[in-house]
């Protein structure tokens, strides 16, 4: 009976114990930061604490920071009567669309900035300007517009990497001032801002490529031309060297067979039987001896002609 009234009282203890530490601590953690007994710094985030209109503290720390150490009797009130502002710390960035710019020619172009900022000075972030993210973005356009005015149309379209720090080295000292502070500058892209202006150079681009396509084409017909012909004149050359050696390859030719006549007997007579043959004459065979025979066939023949 007892070992079994111990086991719920401990259950019962525990439950209670779990209970009241599931509640009561994060009421407790509110009551020590609300009495300024401690701050958690996230990374890349800065705490300022202003108490009547002053600013007492500044903490960039990241982690636990005990308030008591950094404003002292303060802490317990800073959060009563003052304000503590958190800032964002880490870099940021920003693009400009289109800023316009003349060149040295008159074109109208429009120039394209990518640039980083960040908190540099926390006080004078909060206080030196009201606006100072859109203050930059200002400064940055009116500096780009002011640098890279009356450039050298070529100028603009190739030496972006000059044209970035350029206009870096127009904005960063007064950047520093508001406590927001400019990093890398880039100019990304460069562009003709009239309709009409980019119509006609693409126009002279077609007409350029296809004045470029023309004279390839003709280039290739005049070489394929040229091969042709060459290609003409040789074959023209080998066959007409061919028929002045073939009367003299004949030549021997038959001279060596006129050697012997049986060979030559026989040789003339496949010749003229193969002439008649590719003729398709008509052809009478008559038996030796029969001359009477052979006078009515020829006498037959010439009448039906």
């Amino acid at each position: 009976m007892g070992i079994g009234t111990n086991i719920v009282s401990f259950f019962t203890t525990a439950t209670i114990v779990f209970f009241a530490f599931l509640i009561g601590e994060p009421i407790v953690r509110s009551l020590l930061r609300m009495f300024g007994v401690y701050a958690i710094v996230e990374e890349g985030t800065c705490h300022v604490y202003v108490l009547f209109g002053k600013v007492i503290a500044t903490i960039r720390e990241p982690g636990l920071n005990f308030l008591w150490l950094h404003l002292g009797w303060r802490a317990l009130i800073v959060n009563w009567f003052g304000k503590r502002h958190v800032l964002d710390m880490r870099i940021d960035q920003q693009y400009l669309r289109s800023l316009p710019v003349n060149s040295e020619e008159g074109a109208p172009m429009g120039i394209g900035v990518w640039y980083e900022m960040f908190v540099s000075d926390p006080v004078a972030f909060l206080f030196r300007n009201t606006d100072p993210k859109g203050s930059l973005a200002a400064n940055v356009s009116s500096a780009t517009v002011r640098m890279l005015s009356n450039m050298p149309l070529d100028s603009m379209l190739e030496t972006r990497h000059v044209m970035s720090r350029a206009v870096r080295g127009e904005v960063s000292p007064k950047s520093h001032e508001w406590g927001y502070k400019l990093g890398s500058v880039y100019i990304r892209k460069v562009h003709f801002r009239d309709a009409g202006m980019i119509r006609q150079i693409e126009e002279k681009v077609v007409n350029r490529l296809r004045q470029v396509t023309s004279a390839i084409r003709q280039d290739g017909d005049n070489r394929v031309n040229i091969i042709t012909s060459r290609a003409e004149k040789t074959a023209a050359v080998e066959f007409a060297r061919a028929d002045a050696v073939r009367p003299e390859i004949v030549g021997r030719a038959l001279q060596k067979i006129s050697e012997d006549e049986q060979v030559a007997s026989a040789l003339f007579e496949i010749l003229e039987t193969e002439k008649i043959l590719e003729s398709k004459a008509r052809v009478t065979l008559v038996p030796e001896g029969q001359g009477l025979l052979s006078q009515l066939l020829a006498a037959r023949t010439a009448k039906n002609q």
